[in-house]
């Protein structure tokens, strides 16, 4: 199937958050975070709703990138070959987040949200959204700045595409674009 990312917030999405801590509650699955473009947004947005301690296992904001290794066990060498926006970078970071909360869902993202730090082969608005569920991983690479989108929108959408991800999981729509990472 191919992934369709979201590209314009629309008013359905904003209760994106709730409908997946409904399914995360009925389904007695948690969730933790391991975020860096965003900076904790996405933790915090979750943890807006009451009862998020039921399902919130814990929230990981890795912005530097010694800290991607430190605590997600990102290796140096995939941040020195691949960079911090990588597909292999946001795959160790999720995997790395499992092993740390234990969680049944874990969400890495990394990205460049702007207005500085694009270059040609990564613009500002590339974010790679990783999920790690049971030793397994999917990895979605998006473009989150069509022109005239700022910092915030950028980490916004990439909020949204996240849980997007986690309610294709969670009901069961999406389960073949998880692999067994193999660092390459």
């Amino acid at each position: 199937m191919a992934w369709e990312p979201i590209i314009i917030i629309e008013p359905e999405h904003l209760g994106l958050h709730q409908t997946v801590m409904e399914q995360l509650l009925a389904q007695h699955k948690t969730i933790a975070t391991g975020e860096s473009c965003t900076g904790g947004s996405l933790a915090a947005w979750i943890t807006t709703l009451p009862g998020a301690s039921q399902v919130f296992e814990c929230g990981v904001v890795t912005y530097a990138n010694r800290i991607k290794t430190k605590l997600l066990g990102v290796k140096p060498e995939t941040l020195e070959q691949h960079g911090a926006v990588s597909y292999d970078t946001c795959a160790q970071m999720a995997l790395g987040l499992e092993k740390l909360s234990g969680a049944d869902c874990n969400v890495a993202i990394t990205g460049i949200a702007g207005p500085e730090g694009g270059t040609p082969e990564k613009p500002v608005g590339t974010v790679f959204i990783g999920l790690a569920c049971e030793g397994k991983v999917w990895v979605e690479k998006y473009q989150l700045s069509p022109a005239g989108q700022d910092r915030e929108q950028v980490q916004a959408l990439a909020r949204i595409n996240a849980l997007q991800m986690v309610n294709a999981y969670l009901s069961g729509t999406e389960t073949s674009s998880f692999v067994t990472y193999r660092e390459e």
